[in-house]
């Protein structure tokens, strides 16, 4: 442990400066995917369905063997929320499926930003690595080669550094939009029907309200 630690920190070393600001971005990062990879693993356990999501607003109680989906979610907000009269309830419905909508688009893009700057941080790990390079090389010309070496290994850590963060960062990146965006339209989807019975509900009222006016 100690080995990996200290052969860890020599190479940190070796690219100077610009891998403090590397390493710390790549650790926000990874901090970010986790916790969205776990926010999207409950979002996508076992649901509740439509009918299950109707009898609630009936009153009856949910099943127990469902897990804290995107549907589970959505409904539970609304029900909690919910005045009890249908054109209202639709309003409430859509400020919940909207919240829940920006609830997973959190640190996507912030995800996806870290891991563009790694490789840039990387470029400018080269770049400082080649102009110390040069500078031995007008000092002492070529033929000091391992004061060239110092320069070089700058110029070569911070790009693989970059690389390495940067790759799977990406990758992960769009694996994670492309699970936001299957959610979403599940969100969608489910937020339609109920919108559509809370609708039904509202026109059977408006509909008695006017038999008892003519009654």
């Amino acid at each position: 442990m100690n080995e990996w630690l200290w052969n860890t920190w020599e190479y940190l070393r070796q690219g100077g400066w610009v891998m403090i600001p590397m390493a710390a971005a790549s650790l926000v990062m990874w901090a970010m995917i986790l916790e969205r990879l776990q926010a999207f693993a409950r979002l996508g356990g076992r649901d509740i369905d439509a009918m299950d999501a109707l009898k609630a607003l009936e009153g009856e109680a949910l099943p127990d063997d469902t897990d804290a989906g995107i549907r589970r979610r959505v409904l539970d907000g609304f029900m909690a929320a919910r005045a009890g009269v249908a054109n209202i309830d639709r309003s409430v419905l859509r400020h919940v499926t909207e919240r829940t909508r920006r609830s997973l688009q959190v640190r996507l893009q912030a995800i996806a930003v870290l891991a563009a700057v790694a490789p840039l941080l990387g470029l400018l790990g080269t770049v400082l690595g080649m102009i110390q390079t040069f500078e031995v090389i007008a000092l002492f010309g070529t033929s000091n080669a391992k004061a060239m070496a110092g320069g070089i290994s700058v110029a070569l850590v911070t790009t693989q550094t970059g690389l390495l963060v940067a790759i799977p960062g990406l990758f992960i990146s769009g694996t994670l939009m492309r699970r936001a965006r299957r959610l979403q339209h599940n969100l969608e989807e489910f937020s339609l029907f109920l919108d559509r019975s809370l609708k039904r509900t509202a026109e059977s009222a408006g509909a008695g309200s006017n038999l008892e006016a003519r009654a």
